[in-house]
């Protein structure tokens, strides 16, 4: 599932530099989130995003999902993980008539394992296992990115390059076209396999003060044949963009 994780593809993004060298903190902040979808003539969706972010040596919380470590040292964090994934589809958010006789596609609860890898000279590794928990789709999806963090000053860019897996029941869910909808619209079945999709991120932070800072952060996906052969999908790429304001305490 192509999700821009707007906060698992959004907020947690925009935090992974942070993840990858935090210390004992806690912020709160707010921004705004534009998400392009690949579904055919569908809303480009601006979001709010709350952003609440807390770290400890036991425990972590990032947007909307947290963790807690079972194992955390300056090389290596691994956690168990959940966080809410708020893709999802709404027929009538598309203006295509086919699309608007399809059933609706819900958000959804993950859980699952987080793991974090640092290098002293060479970025970090941030991967992420993880199941639906609230049985919408069933599905399974597996992220994984090399990230480098540069600081100068109060300015931190942090540019990755990874790849996002999903199961055949999560691309079914969010891309597949039951014989009853079919029927219902005129579209094909469609009934699509496990993917692959990689993407470029890019995240950017600046410190104005001591406790206030701004971040901005980027993330383009390339489908893959199983999303971009739906007939509910129109495009080849999927994006997020996102940018907030920090306060630390």
């Amino acid at each position: 599932m192509t999700k821009f994780k707007l906060l698992a593809l959004g907020v947690l993004t925009a935090t992974s530099a942070f993840a990858a060298n935090a210390e004992n903190t806690f912020s709160l902040g707010a921004g705004v989130g534009v998400v392009e979808s690949p579904y055919k003539e569908y809303d480009t969706r601006v979001l709010p995003i709350p952003v609440v972010t807390y770290e400890s040596d036991n425990f972590w919380f990032r947007g909307i999902g947290g963790g807690y470590y079972l194992w955390n040292d300056e090389a290596d964090k691994l956690s168990i993980t959940a966080f809410y994934s708020p893709w999802q589809f709404k027929p009538k958010d598309s203006d295509d008539n086919q699309l608007r006789q399809l059933d609706r596609r819900k958000a959804t609860a993950m859980a699952g394992l987080s793991y974090i890898h640092n290098t002293a000279q060479y970025g970090f590794l941030r991967t992420t296992l993880a199941g639906d928990v609230l049985d919408n789709s069933n599905g399974v999806m597996w992220d994984i990115a090399w990230l480098y963090n540069y600081i100068n000053g109060g300015l931190s860019v942090t540019p990755g390059l990874g790849v996002e897996w999903s199961s055949d029941n999560q691309n079914e869910y969010y891309y597949g076209v039951s014989g009853k909808e079919s029927r219902r619209s005129g579209l094909r079945t469609y009934d699509p396999d496990s993917s692959w999709n990689p993407y470029l991120e890019l995240s950017v932070s600046y410190r104005l003060t001591s406790n206030w800072s701004v971040y901005g952060t980027g993330r383009y996906t390339r489908l893959s044949d199983e999303v971009k052969d739906s007939p509910m999908v129109d495009k080849s790429w999927s994006g997020l963009l996102s940018t907030g304001v920090t306060y630390r305490f």
